[in-house]
């Protein structure tokens, strides 16, 4: 039972990077838009909670970064906006 949540868990994540990828692929989505960042680093995070059941460290280490990458990419955006206020 347990392993099922996980993996469920685990597929949900991988939802969500399938969906912000295939966003962006049909003009959705810019990888500018906090959105396609935040979709990913959900998914990213779900798929490391799954990973914690069923111990990869390819794969956790693919998602570590999944995530720092966003989060830069968040971070850039941010900065973006806050000087084309000015």
């Amino acid at each position: 039972m347990t392993d099922t949540i996980f993996d469920s868990i685990g597929t949900a994540g991988v939802g969500l990077i399938l969906l912000a990828y295939f966003l962006l692929q049909t003009g959705r989505l810019s990888p500018c838009q906090l959105r396609y960042q935040w979709l990913n680093i959900a998914g990213s995070a779900l798929m490391l909670v799954s990973l914690y059941r069923k111990w990869n460290t390819p794969s956790v280490v693919i998602q570590c970064c999944w995530i720092a990458i966003s989060l830069y990419g968040i971070v850039r955006t941010m900065k973006e906006r806050h000087h084309a206020e000015k």
